[in-house]
């Protein structure tokens, strides 16, 4: 596992309570982990433990066979993390931030321009950071996280700004990155995102794990099995429903489709909103 974590726990100081309370998870290498929750659930917070932003934590935490407390610097030679919000050099340009920000590092680089281009960046633009729209600066973001060609990627919510076209290249930007053996630690509110990226989702509730599952199975464990048809009739348009666990249920759809003019029929299975809202009782915002 690349990273394993048993019973973490931290405590933020003058706090009178727990924000993880025991979370245990691990993340195998090459996959794309979903770590979900509604804001103040405790994402952020397990996040920058894992990035050794926050030291004082309690429980066991190993990260590529390692004891988190004990490695040194050269862990970030490892990892790269793509924060929600922009904190670049905005004085400089897309290539200066990115030959400013590999000098911290002693491992190869990536060639700036080929990671510009990857995202759809300018190069051998002298257009400042500044001048960049959102959708840009975030994307220089993620480019600046990959240029240490890191094993443990940590994305925040990477899709945050941009337009359709530019948000399919970064899921295929992810998903080419974990093909080759980089593990992605992801978190967002976006359920297009975590439902068309991860390999598996937790969902973190008041700083405890509620579930840790694939996407595919967790829309199964909480779908209730029912077809709803729609079909015309004199009067327009009509839908009916219908229980595929219940025999007559089913006696009747068979019949429905036999003698109505149907127009679509499908399948009722909840969306990754839906299950979050039943197990949280509430959504991801």
């Amino acid at each position: 596992m690349i990273v394993s974590v048993r019973d973490l726990r931290f405590r933020y100081p003058k706090s009178t309570g727990d924000v993880l309370r025991g979370l245990d998870f691990d993340i195998a290498q090459g996959e794309i982990f979903g770590f979900l929750g509604p804001n103040g659930s405790g994402k952020s917070t397990t996040q920058k433990v894992l990035t050794k932003i926050l030291p004082r934590y309690h429980g066991k935490v190993q990260v590529f066979g390692d004891d988190l407390a004990r490695v040194r610097t050269d862990y970030y030679n490892r990892i790269g993390v793509s924060f929600e919000f922009p904190n670049l050099h905005e004085k400089l340009t897309a290539e200066e931030n990115l030959e400013f920000y590999r000098r911290f590092f002693d491992v190869p680089t990536e060639d700036p321009a080929a990671l510009l281009r990857s995202l759809d960046l300018p190069v051998g633009d002298r257009r400042r950071a500044a001048a960049f729209s959102k959708g840009m600066k975030m994307r220089l973001v993620l480019a600046r996280s990959l240029i240490n060609r890191p094993k443990l990627w940590f994305l925040d919510e990477p899709t945050t700004g941009q337009d359709p076209e530019h948000a399919v290249k970064i899921r295929e930007l992810i998903r080419a990155q974990a093909q080759a053996g980089v593990t992605v630690f992801l978190t967002t509110h976006d359920m297009t995102v975590a439902d068309k990226l991860c390999d598996r989702i937790a969902l973190i509730h008041e700083g405890t794990i509620v579930v840790n599952d694939t996407p595919r199975n967790l829309k199964l464990r909480y779908n209730e099995r029912v077809v709803r048809m729609e079909y015309r009739t004199g009067d327009g348009l009509r839908h009916e429903d219908f229980r595929l666990d219940d025999d007559t249920s089913k006696a009747a759809f068979v019949h429905a489709v036999q003698a109505k003019h149907v127009e679509t029929i499908h399948t009722l299975e909840p969306s990754l909103e839906d299950v979050f809202l039943r197990l949280a009782g509430r959504g991801l915002m």
